[in-house]
């Protein structure tokens, strides 16, 4: 138990010193990306269900955040809690059918709706941009304090980002979080148990859909400006990378993966510029050595050895076996 406390505080002193070990736009994309993974794991890692079209939300998210910042003068983080909100009402009528699938099947019909929201997003010029997005988006504090400072816009964002991954973490770790699991694991077993299995699955997918959006309001903020490769399913097949990455059904892999995937193209487009290339090379090792992903599987040996340690540390002579006669 002590151990685990001192791992969080030196979670949340390495959050706060990442602006220092990383320039501010780095550490601000490892906080989104983070929180954007942890809320596709909800989904992948606990519901079963591999979605390739999350980039949908995402970007549904930074445009309506950004709109409202630029045409509403809607101040900081009130933009992006709404940019949340538009996210979970537009993924209750397109996943609503496609919760009733699994597999493959599901990711396919995820990818078909992202594909028509990137579609209207690229046509609706008037309102969206187009291919120039929406740029000039202001970054206003609830107040008017401005909010230019990047450094100072970085520690606004982190409760923020703190809130979004502990509503993550309290999804998951709830009576509704270990129906999901049960569904994962037998959907037949969990449908004859009486659980509406179809109504957990979509609101799953509404709560995952929900913080994607608000990732997406904070992206948008923090960047100023939103493009239309925001919507494209290169970022949903980037963002499942992450949690693969990572590992899923884990509470930090996702944002581990998220932080390794940002770092690792940070530094290798600086050497070349087929760093997808590379990328993806390391990204299949780590998968070949991690079958877990990197915190799963580093889970699962510090569990095993534990274990190991606890069968053979000596008993008490009161604490040994009875022997039945």
């Amino acid at each position: 138990m002590i151990a685990r406390r001192l791992g969080w505080v030196a979670l949340g002193g390495l959050v706060l010193l990442l602006p220092r070990l990383v320039y501010e736009g780095l550490a601000l994309d490892i906080l989104t990306w983070a929180l954007f993974a942890t809320a596709l794991d909800i989904l992948l890692g606990y519901t079963g269900l591999l979605s390739f079209g999350h980039a949908a939300f995402f970007g549904a998210g930074a445009y309506a955040s950004g709109l409202l910042a630029l045409r509403g003068s809607v101040p900081y983080p009130v933009n992006a809690v709404a940019g949340a909100l538009v996210a979970g009402a537009l993924s209750v009528p397109l996943l609503y059918l496609a919760v009733r699938r699994r597999g493959i099947y599901f990711a396919m019909i995820t990818l078909a709706f992202a594909q028509m929201i990137y579609y209207i997003i690229n046509e609706w010029r008037g309102l969206t941009g187009g291919e120039n997005g929406v740029q000039g988006v202001p970054r206003v504090l609830v107040g008017g304090l401005d909010l230019s400072n990047l450094t100072m816009f970085y520690y606004v964002t982190v409760p923020l980002v703190a809130v979004g991954m502990w509503v993550c973490w309290r999804i998951v770790h709830s009576p509704f979080g270990r129906v999901l699991m049960a569904i994962r694991e037998n959907e037949v077993r969990a449908r004859s148990l009486g659980y509406p299995v179809d109504r957990y699955k979509l609101l799953s997918a509404v709560l995952s859909c929900t913080l994607s959006g608000f990732a997406g309001g904070i992206y948008v903020i923090a960047h100023r400006f939103v493009a239309l490769e925001t919507v494209h399913w290169i970022t949903s097949g980037t963002v499942v990378m992450m949690v693969l990455l990572g590992g899923m059904e884990t509470t930090l892999g996702p944002a581990v993966g998220a932080a390794l995937v940002l770092l690792l193209r940070d530094i290798l487009s600086t050497w070349t510029d087929a760093w997808g290339v590379a990328t993806g090379a390391i990204f299949v090792a780590v998968i070949l050595v991690f079958r877990r992903g990197i915190v799963g599987t580093l889970q699962q040996l510090m569990q095993s050895r534990l274990h190991a340690a606890l069968e053979s540390a000596p008993r008490r002579p009161d604490e040994a076996t009875p022997v039945s006669r």
